[in-house]
């Protein structure tokens, strides 16, 4: 499912129009990037949980010259499913 076939599905689902439903997607989307920006997270009980995942400094290799290199520390964002998905998906 793409972004417009979620849209779609949702306004199905509320009755809201296409413009409105993709509206507050792009509002859930940006609020959600921005608590990440801040080191923050959003948890939605039952569904899940938005955050970020801090990765130190290490040492890797060139796989094509084997050459070690320096891999910068970095942050990535995550998704941790809850438990009701979790249980929603294996049933």
């Amino acid at each position: 499912m793409n972004k417009t076939e979620l849209i779609a599905a949702m306004a199905n689902e509320t009755n809201l129009s296409k413009k409105d439903v993709e509206a507050v997607l792009k509002s859930f989307i940006d609020v959600v990037s921005k608590e990440l920006q801040n080191d923050g997270k959003v948890q939605l009980v039952g569904f899940g949980t938005f955050e970020v995942s801090k990765r130190a400094a290490r040492e890797g290799r060139n796989p094509q010259t084997g050459a070690t290199m320096k891999i910068e520390a970095s942050k990535a964002p995550r998704f941790k499913a809850g438990k009701a998905l979790k249980d929603m998906v294996n049933a």
